[in-house]
């Protein structure tokens, strides 16, 4: 018996006039996953996430949360996910307490001061717990903005960059709660521009073009079929290195790309009978960042 998807995403498309916002998008998010969703701005990835929420209407197509159909199930689709903007909004006339307790009420939990506090301790937000929200830094109000969204305790969570303009303390706490929940068996969905972090922490990725989806797979697969291992080494005689096809780098240093070590081995044997003299040498592996822009280049 096959296991529903947490998010099923059918050939929704969203056309503004004659823009394409989305253009048959299809793709499956399986509960459990760390899913992550990449794109240059503009590619569609706050639309969808928009259409995911309710806040927008496709032009066609439907998405199902936890099988819960945002169009014609709304209220049950929208207990299932909890969202985290990538704008920074919030009412200036509460504390952070008062609006975790308010949102917690608007999905129905009454009492809920004991999770409130949890996720307040494990955004190190206690301190500032009873705060108005015009008085907290442009970081706490992140965290509170991924407070309120798993206040209800969504099986679901949408991360739309979660850590813009995050200092590097926040933004390692913050990952670590959320693969914390992450391992608890909540579902979590990724947008982010710091792709060594989506490389880090997702299992899954799909990469967005102009509204449509250009790349989908594993983490690892999309790093074996696009990306290559480099070589940099700094020579006594560069002009060999660059004979058997270096690219000349900042500081004489040159690059190789391989595919595998044994090909190091072969070119490290014909520098060395060449003569060259190696002086540095660094190793580097397969990145997100190649393969993103190789994926953008080709779409």
């Amino acid at each position: 018996m096959s296991i529903p998807a947490a998010i099923r995403i059918q050939s929704v498309s969203k056309h503004y006039g004659a823009l394409k916002a989305l253009h048959e998008v299809s793709l499956d998010v399986m509960p459990g996953e760390f899913f992550g969703l990449l794109g240059p701005n503009g590619a569609g990835k706050t639309t969808l996430i928009s259409a995911m929420a309710g806040l927008v209407r496709p032009t066609s197509g439907s998405i199902a949360i936890m099988g819960h159909d945002v169009g014609s199930d709304y209220r049950n689709a929208r207990r299932q996910l909890g969202v985290v903007p990538q704008e920074l909004v919030f009412d200036p006339f509460f504390s952070v307490r008062e609006l975790l307790r308010i949102q917690s009420g608007y999905f129905g939990f009454a009492r809920n001061d004991d999770w409130i506090d949890e996720i307040l301790g494990h955004l190190d937000l206690l301190p500032k717990a009873d705060a108005n929200m015009r008085a907290l830094s442009g970081g706490m109000k992140r965290r509170v903005l991924v407070a309120q969204a798993l206040v209800h305790r969504p099986p679901v969570i949408v991360l739309d960059e979660p850590t813009a303009g995050v200092d590097v303390e926040l933004r390692h706490g913050l990952w670590q709660f959320i693969r914390k929940l992450n391992r608890d068996g909540h579902t979590i969905v990724l947008t982010t521009h710091y792709l060594e972090e989506a490389q880090a922490l997702c299992g899954r990725i799909a990469m967005l073009k102009n509204g449509q989806v250009v790349a989908l797979d594993s983490t690892e697969a999309l790093l074996r079929r696009f990306a290559t291992h480099s070589l940099r080494v700094r020579l006594g005689l560069p002009e060999v290195g660059l004979a058997l096809g270096g690219v000349a780098e900042e500081g004489g240093w040159l690059a190789f790309g391989f595919e595998t070590y044994a090909d190091v081995e072969v070119l490290l044997k014909r520098l060395r009978e060449a003569g060259a003299g190696i002086e540095e040498m660094t190793l580097g592996e397969p990145d997100l960042e190649q393969v993103f822009i190789e994926v953008m280049h080709h779409a």
